[in-house]
């Protein structure tokens, strides 16, 4: 089972539950020969304390075998300090890795008007955290429509459901070397139990 843990990014924000990419993905995934499914325990304002405050609870009711990780924009658009967010990341991170289940960040980037000190930190957060976990990584989630504003509603924040698959074939392209050992995983338990 695949747990989305994210923000509004990830939560569908202004759009129907299933036109949000997290969906999209479980679709996607089955439609390429898999059985597996996806949980979007995403929550719209979300920011990384509220996400390490809620992540035992969840790991504990859905007990994933991969956990896609998006938070940060909230902490980052409240200008909040960085080393605070990438501390609850850390956390988040390891409290996953200690359930067995593996990890996927996905990145984000904010706007440039915080300061180009802040906004590179920030977005050098996600890379320094990968690899100090050995987590795959998406390092900007919206990269493949940010340069397109008709694909975002108004707010210019939150995208419309016709971006939605293009942000999704984007995570499946990633996390398909997570996808095939929990298949191979599957079909050897399957094999012992015949």
């Amino acid at each position: 089972m695949i747990l989305v843990f994210g923000d509004s990014l990830s939560a569908g924000y202004g759009l129907r539950a299933e036109q949000a990419w997290p969906p999209l993905l479980e679709t996607r995934i089955n439609q390429n020969g898999g059985n597996v499914r996806v949980v979007n325990a995403s929550v719209s304002g979300e920011t990384t304390a509220g996400g390490l405050t809620r992540l035992p609870a969840t790991l504990a009711e859905h007990k994933p075998t991969l956990v896609l990780l998006e938070l940060g924009a909230n902490d980052g658009l409240r200008g909040l300090p960085l080393d605070k967010a990438q501390q609850n990341l850390a956390s988040m991170i390891k409290l996953i890795q200690a359930t067995g289940a593996r990890v996927h960040l996905i990145g984000m980037q904010i706007p440039p008007n915080l300061g180009p000190d802040y906004v590179k930190q920030f977005a050098g957060m996600y890379t320094t955290l990968a690899t100090q976990y050995h987590t795959s990584l998406t390092p900007f989630l919206l990269a493949p429509v940010i340069t397109r504003p008709e694909l975002f509603q108004n707010d210019q924040l939150h995208p419309v459901a016709v971006a939605e698959p293009m942000v999704m074939e984007q995570i499946f392209k990633d996390i398909q070397p997570l996808l095939k050992p929990a298949a191979t995983k599957s079909a050897s338990n399957k094999k012992r139990a015949a």
